[in-house]
């Protein structure tokens, strides 16, 4: 695959698509996910992004991804080529968002047994609780890259105003900074990102990886009516995007693979690899038909006509 990249105020090499192991657990089993895991290693993305609480919705408590990914890790012997980020701070059925201090250190120990390595890469925020105090959150990151537990700290679900004010803690105590952030980003869903978001990645320098990048499959073209919301376990996600915009966002995609000779769901990653700050958008796939579309990814270069038309449809 091409041009990895490095993460911004890091010195983390990347692959430029970051799978989501979110399916781990979920709708692939563990025989599954390991061969998932080797196609990608196999055709150089170095970079996988799991949470603590994947797939809670499940089994009510999550940790399944985790620990398929330790197991993976284990039997390969291949830890320090591979950058690993997970999360901390989200609810299960046994509790609620929470980014305390008393939470994060409980939580990344559980994290590095389950993962079955001492240290993570890129450890994420996944969402804000809203009430602990950020100075508390990021001094108890401090106290885990102090020990070696995590090398550096990223957010993902964080109001714009939050986020902007845990810059100004960190630089006013002397605390960690975010160095990447994750937000809800694709062609379906560019105006919460653009207008408060994308800013704040500027002015900080933030590497940015989109999760949700084909809009829960609707921008790999294979929801194109009512009835096919029925094909697979996520179908449900993508149904609101069947509207007028959706459909021309469709046309265009098929429009533009046609004319290079690749996948809509190709197109969509290589219109988020073209904006600006985006390291690696998060993609999953259940199957290797699935998997080629992402390897192609960086390797698509979309032209100035085939982005200005992407942008208009997606406006």
């Amino acid at each position: 695959m091409e041009n990895s990249i490095k993460i911004n105020n890091t010195d983390l090499e990347i692959s430029r698509i970051n799978f989501g192991g979110n399916v781990f657990g979920w709708t692939l089993n563990e025989q599954q996910s390991f061969e998932i895991l080797d196609a990608i290693t196999e055709n150089g993305i170095n970079f996988i992004d799991t949470a603590d609480t994947y797939a809670w919705w499940v089994n009510g408590i999550g940790g399944q991804s985790e620990t398929i990914i330790g197991k993976w890790l284990k039997t390969k012997g291949n830890r320090k080529n591979t950058v690993i980020a997970t999360k901390v701070g989200s609810e299960t059925k046994e509790h609620g968002f929470d980014i305390s201090k008393k939470h994060i250190l409980k939580s990344v120990d559980e994290s590095l047994q389950r993962l079955q390595t001492d240290y993570i890469d890129l450890y994420y925020t996944h969402y804000d609780d809203n009430k602990t105090p950020i100075e508390e959150t990021l001094s108890a990151y401090d106290e885990i890259i102090k020990a070696g537990k995590a090398r550096y700290i990223a957010a993902s679900n964080i109001s714009p105003e939050r986020l902007a004010q845990s810059f100004e803690i960190s630089e006013k105590n002397g605390l960690p900074k975010y160095a990447a952030l994750q937000p809800h980003y694709n062609l379906m869903e560019r105006a919460d990102y653009e207008a408060r978001y994308l800013p704040i990645a500027a002015q900080y320098n933030l590497t940015v990886f989109p999760y949700w990048a084909l809009a829960a499959g609707f921008l790999s073209g294979k929801y194109r009516s009512e009835a096919d919301f029925g094909k697979s376990i996520r179908g449900g996600g993508a149904k609101k995007y069947l509207n007028e915009k959706g459909v021309a966002v469709l046309n265009a995609l098929d429009k533009i693979a046609e004319k290079h000779h690749t996948q809509p769901a190709t197109v969509s990653l290589a219109w988020l690899l073209a904006q600006p700050h985006i390291g690696a958008p998060i993609v999953s796939a259940t199957s290797k038909t699935q998997l080629q579309t992402l390897f192609d990814a960086p390797n698509l270069k979309l032209d100035a006509e085939d982005l200005t038309l992407l942008n208009e449809v997606s406006k």
